[in-house]
C-alpha cells in the first residue's frame, strides 16, 4: 500500500478532474508563452525595440566590467544544461534509494527529460536568431527563443522543489526555494547580460520551464490520487524520516 499506484480506489471523476486541472494549468502557461513566440516570429516592433535596448545597456555594462564578464562566463558554463540535468539526476536517485520514493523520482526524472527535449523542439519552431552586437561579450550557438539555459534551469528548480518537498522540513523547504530561485533568476541575467539573448527569451524560458514542470506534476497527482482533495503520500508528513513509495 507505500506506492502511489496501489492506493485506494478514486472518487469518481476524481482523476478526470484531476488530469483536467493538470491540462488547464498547462495551457495558463503555454498561452503566454506561444503568444510571445508570435510576437517575436512576426517582429512586434514595440517588443523587438525594447529587446534591443535591454542587450545593447546589458553588454555596455558586462563590457565596461571584466570581472563581471568573466563571473557571467563562469555561471555560463557551471549551469549548461547536461551539468544541471547529471546533478538533478543524482539527486532522483538518492530521492528513489534513500527515501523509497520511486515513482516521484521518475516522474521528476521523466518530466525533466520532456523538458529538455521540447525546449530544443521550440528554439526549432521559432527560429529566432541570436542577439546581434557590436563588439560582443560572447558567443553562443543555435536559436535564441526561448532560452535553452533558462528553461532548463527553471524546469529543474521546479521539479526538484515537487520532489524534495515532502523529505525535508520547513526551514529546509525555504532555503531550496531561495537557492533554486536565486539560480534561476541569476541564469536569466546572465543570459541578457552577456548578449546571447534577449529578455523576451529568457521570459518564455522561465515561463515554459515553471509552467511544464507545475502542469506535469497537477498530472502525476491526477494519476496517483487518493481523495478528491489529497495530495499523494507522503504529503502530508515532512522531514527526513519519511518513507514513501518503495
Amino acid at each position: 500500500m507505500a506506492d502511489l499506484e496501489r492506493r485506494g480506489p478514486e472518487p469518481r471523476g476524481g482523476r478526470g478532474r484531476r488530469l483536467l486541472k493538470a491540462v488547464g494549468f498547462g495551457l495558463v502557461f503555454a498561452v503566454p508563452v506561444t503568444a510571445l513566440a508570435f510576437v517575436v516570429r512576426e517582429k512586434f516592433l514595440p517588443v523587438i525595440e525594447f529587446d534591443e535596448r535591454v542587450i545593447v545597456a546589458a553588454t555596455d555594462i558586462t563590457r565596461d566590467n571584466p570581472w563581471l564578464r568573466t563571473a557571467l562566463i563562469w555561471w555560463q558554463e557551471a549551469t549548461q544544461p547536461r551539468v544541471l540535468y547529471v546533478l538533478a539526476t543524482i539527486v532522483c536517485i538518492v530521492v528513489w534509494r534513500k527515501y523509497g520514493l520511486r515513482s516521484r523520482a521518475l516522474w521528476a526524472f521523466v518530466t525533466m527529460m520532456v523538458a529538455w527535449a521540447l525546449q530544443l523542439a521550440l528554439k526549432e519552431v521559432v527560429h529566432r536568431a541570436r542577439p546581434v552586437v557590436s563588439d560582443p561579450v560572447s558567443h553562443a550557438p543555435g536559436y535564441s527563443f526561448p532560452s535553452g539555459h533558462v528553461a532548463n534551469s527553471a524546469a529543474i528548480a521546479t521539479v526538484l522543489v515537487l520532489l524534495l518537498w515532502p523529505v525535508l522540513s520547513p526551514a529546509g523547504r525555504r532555503w531550496l526555494v531561495g537557492g533554486l530561485s536565486a539560480v534561476v533568476v541569476v541564469t536569466c541575467l546572465d543570459r541578457v547580460f552577456l548578449g546571447v539573448h534577449y529578455p523576451s527569451d529568457v521570459l518564455a524560458g522561465v515561463l515554459f520551464g515553471v509552467g511544464l514542470a507545475t502542469a506535469s506534476y497537477l498530472g502525476y497527482l491526477g494519476w496517483n490520487p487518493t481523495g478528491p482533495d489529497d495530495t499523494p503520500p507522503p504529503e502530508g508528513r515532512s522531514g527526513p524520516e519519511t518513507k514513501g513509495d518503495s
